[in-house]
Order: structure tokens, then C-alpha cells, then sequence
């Protein structure tokens, strides 16, 4: 009978570092050939690895993509929970080979940063730069996309840190969440537009949906609550609404058109600031989302992550926010 204590002696004594390292690749690139390709194997030797661990584990770990085998759809709770250990023993067992022999020339410091592509703009610029004053020597890497993607490589261990929202639970496995601050979205539109100049008064939302919309796409969070503040008014969201992620693109499209941008107001907080961009006055209350900082939860401690981590807290107190709250780690 593989009674619990069976189970573990069996788990320790067969599990190998190429079962622990294929399950993180896999996690990492979710797709069985790109993992091949960085552990530098051939697929079937990463789906034979794959298909021992979860032998050895006695349950399944990874769920194949619907579209055909070489693609992962993620990880089941099994191996969610196996991920997080990986990671540890892996990032000790790189610490152990840089007490023993350090690279030559000095190990590059490394800070990699997840950043919401409507939250980067407003938070991001003044703490990268405060901390290119304190810590010139690291490599600094952020990545911009919507928040499910960036929760994932996060809990992967491919980012240190995110700046972002909180999720659905499923989500939030094995991660922290710190509030920053909390953001409304603003209707946006630039100088001039014909919206500004017909009346000082406040603007109805029917009159918006006269113009051409740019909103964020399908998925995120700021989607949501546009159509959500849309049902709410008994009004749709128009199928032709230009969607985008990318706050560039945004941007340069107001400046020569007579778009209206439903966004979170930190995306257009520097254009609204300097009078580029015109705030509409429509009320917006309830449509207020946190923006905070993501950590994983069984993280070792880490002088950079601290370090960014209160340069970004002051960041968002200077922009007006509330101050932040202690961290907690969601239930689920």
C-alpha cells in the first residue's frame, strides 16, 4: 500500500534534477518544443521527462493545449505546487555553484519586471531612474503585457516582480499582493476635440459613442469595466471600437484623430498633466481598480526587489495615491 511516507521516500529517491528542470522549462516557455529547444533535447525526450515526473509524482502535472500536444495550457494543481519547489531548489543550487566557482569578470545582477502596459507609463520612469542612480551595474529588464501573462511568468519565476492588478484567485496561487493605489477610468481625448470645445459642461456618454473609441483588449481588466460602465448606462460598447494594449499607439492615434481613449487614468497621466490630452467630464465613479505590487510568495530575499519595491511605493505617492497597505496574500 503506497502509504504518504512510501510516497515521499519514493518522490526523493527517484526524482532527478532533469525531472525538476524540464518541469520548469515546460512552465516557462508553455510549449513542449520551445522547452526542448532551451533545455537543448529533442521534444520526445522532454515529453518522456515530463511523463516520469509525473510518474514519480503519481498524478499529472501539465495540461496539454487543446490545439495539439506541443502546446501547454498550463499547469494542474499538482503541478503548481511542484513548480514552487523547483524553482527554490534550482535557485539554490545556482547560489551553491556561484559560492564554489564565480563567474569569471563578476556575476551580472539581474531585476526583471513585469509592468501592466496602462500602469508602466505613470509609475515605471521615475523609480527605474532613481534606481539606475543606486544600482548602476544591474541589468534591468521589463516586460510589458495584460495581467494573466505576467502573473504566469511571474509564478514560473521568470519575473521578479510585477507591478499590477489582483486576479482571479486561481491566479493568485502561491503570490502577494500590495496595493499601490487604485486608478478610475477617464475618457481622454486631445486638445481641441470637438467634445471639449461644444460646452464646458459635462459630456453625456452618448455623445462619445458619436467618435471613434480605443479601448484595451478582450480579457483585461480595463475592458471589463468599460463595458461594465456601459451596461450600466444601457449603452454597448460599438463592435468597431479599436482595441490595443499599446498606450504609444493610443496616444499617437488622439493626436491625429478625434478618438476618444477610455483608459485607466495612470496611462494618461502625463498627456492630461502637460494639457496634451483633455480629460472629458463624465463621472466615473466605481470604476476604480488597486494597482499593486505582485510578488511570489516563497521568494528569497532580495536587496534589489526591496530596493525597487520602495522606490515604486514612493512613485505612487507622489502621483496623489493612497499609501499602501500591508501585503497579504490572497485566500485561494
Amino acid at each position: 500500500m503506497n502509504t504518504p511516507e512510501k510516497l515521499r521516500q519514493d518522490f526523493v529517491r527517484n526524482v532527478q534534477l532533469r525531472h525538476l528542470r524540464c518541469l520548469v522549462a515546460v512552465a516557462q516557455e508553455r510549449h513542449l518544443a520551445r522547452a526542448a529547444e532551451r533545455l537543448s533535447l529533442s521534444q520526445p525526450a522532454v515529453s518522456k521527462t515530463l511523463s516520469e515526473l509525473e510518474a514519480i509524482v503519481g498524478a499529472r502535472l501539465v495540461e496539454r493545449s487543446k490545439a495539439g500536444r506541443r502546446g501547454v495550457q498550463g499547469l494542474l494543481p499538482a503541478g503548481e505546487q511542484l513548480l514552487a519547489h523547483a524553482l527554490r531548489v534550482l535557485e539554490a543550487l545556482d547560489a551553491s555553484a556561484e559560492a564554489v566557482a564565480p563567474a569569471s569578470g563578476g556575476r551580472i545582477e539581474r531585476l526583471r519586471i513585469g509592468a501592466l502596459p496602462s500602469v508602466a507609463p505613470a509609475l515605471l520612469p521615475m523609480a527605474l531612474a532613481r534606481f539606475r542612480e543606486h544600482w548602476p551595474s544591474v541589468q534591468v529588464v521589463v516586460k510589458s503585457a495584460a495581467n494573466p501573462v505576467l502573473l504566469d511568468e511571474l509564478r514560473a519565476g521568470e519575473l521578479d516582480m510585477v507591478v499590477g492588478r489582483i486576479s482571479d484567485p486561481r491566479l493568485m496561487g502561491g503570490l502577494s499582493f500590495e496595493l499601490l493605489y487604485t486608478e478610475p477610468l477617464v475618457f481622454a481625448v486631445r486638445a481641441g476635440h470637438p467634445l471639449v470645445a461644444r460646452s464646458a459642461r459635462a459630456v453625456s456618454v452618448q455623445a462619445v459613442l458619436d467618435y471613434p473609441l480605443v479601448v484595451y483588449g478582450e480579457g483585461t481588466i480595463p475592458r471589463h469595466n468599460t463595458e461594465s460602465f456601459l451596461s450600466a448606462r444601457g449603452l454597448v460598447l460599438p463592435p468597431n471600437a479599436l482595441q490595443t494594449l499599446d498606450v504609444a499607439v493610443a496616444r499617437g492615434l488622439l493626436a491625429v484623430s478625434d478618438a476618444v481613449w477610455i483608459t485607466p487614468l495612470g496611462a494618461a497621466r502625463g498627456e492630461l498633466a502637460d494639457e496634451r490630452l483633455v480629460k472629458l467630464r463624465i463621472e466615473t465613479a466605481g470604476t476604480d481598480e488597486p494597482v499593486g505590487l505582485l510578488l511570489r510568495s516563497d521568494a528569497e530575499p532580495s536587496a534589489l526587489r526591496v530596493a525597487m519595491a520602495a522606490l515604486l511605493r514612493e512613485g505612487a505617492k507622489q502621483q496623489g495615491a493612497p499609501p499602501s497597505q500591508p501585503r497579504r496574500k490572497p485566500q485561494g
